[in-house]
């Protein structure tokens, strides 16, 4: 029996992935979530962002078998606080798609999901392309809970055409790595 008014973010995504395993559909959790989840939850989410490449009918059909309510885009329970969202594919960040994802196993099941250097880089797009300097400060929070590869990150940064913008975060990086020291 779930209890939906105290599930975490975490085993929600875990629930919600196997149950649409167990109907043949693939979700990858992406979003403000896998920053809640890689930040050990410096961050906290207040929805589920997925991207499936199924039909929504499908995907409505089991989340309303578990007690979740279609509005609009979104799907929420009545006793849980979490919402939860399909976005359109293709998994992407900026220009880049992205095709290699992280498997994590929670107690409701496991989670395919953004890796931690494609949660950076989404969080970084948010800021080089519309300077949501929230954006940075979640960037950093990952990377201090994370072991990211950097260099993949600034690959990506300047094939994005924001050199610039990253050498300012890996600034604030390295300010914010001294402070937690």
């Amino acid at each position: 029996m779930t209890n939906w008014k105290k599930i975490s973010l975490e085993d929600l995504a875990g629930l919600i992935s196997d149950e649409l395993k167990k109907s043949g559909i693939e979700a990858i959790l992406v979003g403000g979530a896998c920053v809640t989840i890689y930040s050990s939850n410096r961050y906290q989410s207040h929805d589920l962002d997925f991207v499936s490449y199924e039909d929504l009918r499908k995907i409505k059909k089991v989340l309303t078998e578990i007690g979740f309510k279609e509005s609009g885009k979104s799907f929420y329970h009545d006793h849980c606080k979490w919402i939860v969202e399909f976005v359109a594919p293709p998994v992407a960040v900026g220009k880049e798609i992205i095709s290699k994802f992280k498997t994590m196993k929670v107690p409701t099941g496991s989670i395919k999901m953004i890796r931690a250097e494609d949660s950076v880089k989404d969080r970084l797009a948010s800021y080089f392309y519309w300077n949501d300097r929230q954006g940075v400060e979640q960037a950093i929070d990952i990377c201090l809970e994370c072991k990211i590869d950097i260099k993949e990150v600034k690959k990506w940064a300047q094939n994005e055409g924001f050199k610039d913008k990253f050498e300012k975060f890996v600034e604030k990086l390295k300010k914010a790595t001294k402070h937690t020291d």
